[in-house]
Parts: structure tokens; sequence; C-alpha cells
């Protein structure tokens, strides 16, 4: 996938997801929804996003947002490091990337070993967990990406321009 991100072995059966960490938490998400896991890059800064919307990165010729995963659920922020990876993926109409502290794996895990997503009321926000997968001594917290973000959100997303201007947007992508 990519030299930043180390081995990436793929293992099993059944639905394949790209496990990452924020923290001590592993999540995945759904292969089929991922374009391809990148080293962090210059980052560009867009007034007015949302602060977990750290601002856009040029990849080869495409404006692509950036949001802090971390950010995003209210984690602790820490510093970046060799480690941490931009996972691409389509979010809504739009391609965005994700900012994790590590990519680790593709797994499978099949159907029978994930649970639906916890219930914690209507008060706190679980919609874009899609389930919690079984793998060994592992829970991991499966995403549905393309709940990600609010309606509002990715609006503001959807309104940066995807193509970059003849000076082009930081970032070296």
């Amino acid at each position: 996938m990519s030299e930043r991100t180390g081995e990436i072995t793929i293992t099993g059966d059944g639905n394949q997801y790209v496990t990452f960490s924020l923290g001590d938490e592993e999540y995945g998400v759904d292969i089929l929804k991922v374009q391809e896991i990148i080293g962090l890059t210059a980052i560009t800064r867009v007034p007015y996003l949302p602060d977990f919307i750290k601002g856009v990165i040029n990849l080869r010729g495409i404006v692509v947002p950036v949001v802090d995963l971390r950010l995003r659920f209210g984690l602790e922020m820490v510093d970046y490091n060799d480690r941490t990876c931009v996972i691409i993926v389509k979010l809504g109409e739009r391609i965005t990337g994700m900012i994790v502290d590590a990519v680790s794996e593709v797994i499978s895990i099949p159907k029978e070993m994930i649970d639906p997503p916890p219930s914690f009321g209507t008060r706190i926000r679980t919609d874009f967990i899609e389930g919690m997968g079984k793998v060994d001594k592992r829970l991991l917290i499966l995403l549905n990406v393309e709940r990600l973000l609010t309606e509002v959100e990715l609006k503001a997303i959807e309104e940066i321009p995807e193509v970059l201007p003849a000076e082009g947007v930081g970032g070296t992508g």
C-alpha cells in the first residue's frame, strides 16, 4: 500500500478492513472505501473550517480535504510522527483524507464476528460506527466513513474547489 505504513498483511476470509490506531484503540474501515494510504504531507489550512478539518493536500493535482480523526473523535492531539498516515477514502461525493496514528494491517472479519454498534442513548452520536469486530482477543471499532461527518460538515468540504488553480495549493502530494 505505502512504504510509510510498513508491512501490511492480508489474512483470513470475510469482509476486509484496513485497520489503524488512534491512541490505544483500533479501528477498521472497509477496504472497498479506501483508495490509498499515503504518508503525511504538507497541509494547507483553509479558513473557517471546523478545527478537525486540518486543511487540504495536493494529491496529484486534486485538492483533498484532510480530517484529523483524533480531533474528530474528541481525542487528545498528539504530535505527528513517521507512523502518522493519511487514509484516502471517498466520503460522500468527495475524495477525503483521514489522518490516523498508524495503519496496522488488512484483515478479514467474518460477519458472525461483527456485533452491532453499542447504544449510548440518543445524546451520543454513534451512527458512524458500523459495528464492533472481534478478532482474536481484540475489539475493533468498524467505521462507516460515509457517516463520519454531518451534512453541514460534508457541505463545507464539498465547497472546497477540487482542482488546483494554476499557481497551486500547498503540499507536494
